[in-house]
């Protein structure tokens, strides 16, 4: 197990900032996992356990112990005539990953495609992309206490997954350090394409019946597309959550913004485009000293010119305000946000 005093966080998040924790570890092996997991009292009001840092804004810097779990590996489980349940370690790239089980024949991954991240992050955030969600295709998730080493394993109702959320996030977020996913695929492609502008782009693809692994393409493409690549300029994707709120109160917004975009969320509840809400609102591209809304999508905040975790913050709280004033719902960030101490 690797462990670094004074470590700088900066490579380790995805909008390049710099921040810093009081000791840094690194769990590569089921060894390491083993010492730690035996050794180690985890804190939560202190100590962070940090994924692929592609869903994390560090405001400030951490007081305790940031912990990296990079075991990696993956394997089949079982295998019948159509279903395939298949196990990942939590330190597996999310999206070699899909790439991993296309090649394996298997589908209902295809639109979760270049997601960042790791593997151990996916249940946490119920990670979704162009009408899939993890919660459609999780089987299990297997975790250690970190209160006391325990093992435990969480069916997919047990994880209580919702809207870009989990157990994992809320209730008890800090208590778990997850160690494994399964998920459950099928060799039979059911392709969902009702995602505004996916089955277009299929088209353009010049393919009328696509694979599963050719709707990855499509995927990939307009991510590529629409989304700033982090390697080029810091940013953590989308950084607002869509609203969801109850179709009355939908009825009523859309007699106001008739051109609003609108989908069903099902119960009773409609899902909002906080993308153009946050672009009417005359923000798509401004800038607030060193951050700045992307110029290709309005969701995204970016590390423009070295700019601080307050500056991105201020930025988020000034998109919130004029939103909240213009259509009067208050947006939720995505990313986790580390407060100054």
């Amino acid at each position: 197990m690797k462990r670094t005093l004074n470590a700088s966080l900066k490579h380790l998040n995805s909008f390049s900032i710099e921040a810093h924790s009081d000791q840094l570890l690194e769990l590569e092996t089921p060894d390491d996992l083993q010492v730690f997991s035996t050794s180690y009292r985890f804190d939560p009001a202190s100590d962070l356990i940090l994924g692929g840092g592609s869903n994390i804004l560090f405001a400030g810097n951490v007081a305790g112990t940031v912990v990296l779990n990079r075991i990696t590996g993956k394997r089949v489980i079982s295998d019948s005539s159509n279903e395939v349940l298949i196990e990942a370690r939590a330190g597996e790239n999310w999206h070699q990953l899909v790439l991993w089980c296309l090649d394996q024949g298997l589908s209902g991954i295809e639109n979760l495609a270049l997601i960042p991240g790791l593997a151990g992050a996916a249940p946490m955030q119920n990670i979704g992309a162009y009408g899939v969600e993890l919660a459609q295709i999780l089987d299990s998730v297997r975790v250690i206490d970190l209160s006391n080493g325990t093992p435990h394993e969480f069916n997919r109702q047990e994880c209580d997954l919702s809207y870009r959320n989990s157990r994992f996030k809320s209730a008890d977020a800090g208590k778990f350090l997850i160690t494994h996913i399964r998920l459950r695929l099928k060799r039979n492609f059911e392709p969902k394409l009702d995602y505004a502008g996916l089955h277009e782009e299929i088209r353009a693809m010049g393919i009328n019946t696509p694979t599963a692994k050719q709707v990855s393409e499509a995927v990939i493409r307009i991510r590529q597309r629409k989304l700033p690549d982090p390697h080029l300029i810091g940013n953590a994707g989308s950084f607002f959550k869509n609203p969801v709120i109850d179709h009355a109160a939908a009825t009523r917004l859309a007699e106001r913004f008739t051109a609003l975009p609108m989908f069903d969320a099902g119960d009773g509840e409609t899902k909002l485009s906080a993308a153009w809400m946050i672009e009417q609102c005359g923000w798509k591209g401004r800038s607030m000293g060193g951050a700045a809304v992307s110029e290709q999508h309005a969701l995204v905040l970016i590390n423009k010119h070295n700019a601080t975790g307050r500056e991105l913050l201020d930025l988020a709280a000034a998109i919130c305000e004029s939103v909240q004033q213009k259509f009067g719902l208050l947006l939720q960030p995505e990313p986790l946000i580390i407060q100054p101490q």
